[in-house]
């Protein structure tokens, strides 16, 4: 059986652009110098592409406006890990070598307005290992 990949609705695209605007100011306050976002390959996409003093990092978003579906770092799944990796992969053989690389993951929760009156942002660094 072939699974489909539901389709997303503007609103749901929307709101993940603004997780991955929140993840990025968040990471620009903290000294990260902005690569590029969304960058696709094959199936897979990397929401955020970053340097932390020469290492590149690769950055998966995850964002929820309710508490009812779980902690957003939950839905980094080994499936997501994988397709991030792939687009990595990629993206190095494209770009050349680095300092090094890792994998972070940053959750977004946005409570009461899903634009952000208040939010909650997690920053894991080196969230998984190549291949984990």
């Amino acid at each position: 059986m072939v699974q489909r990949r539901r389709s997303r609705s503007p609103d749901t695209v929307r709101l993940g652009r603004s997780f991955e605007a929140a993840a990025e100011q968040h990471l620009r306050r903290l000294g990260f110098e902005f690569v590029a976002r969304n960058v696709r390959f094959g199936r897979g996409e990397v929401d955020l592409i970053v340097r932390d003093a020469g290492v590149v990092v690769f950055v998966e978003v995850k964002g929820r406006t309710r508490g009812d579906r779980g902690h957003p770092l939950e839905a980094v799944t080994r499936r997501k890990r994988r397709e991030v990796e792939a687009v990595a992969q990629w993206w190095i053989r494209s770009h050349g070598p680095a300092a090094g690389y890792r994998f972070d993951a940053v959750s977004v929760e946005a409570w009461g307005h899903p634009e952000g009156e208040q939010w909650c942002i997690t920053h894991v660094r080196d969230a998984w290992r190549h291949g984990e």
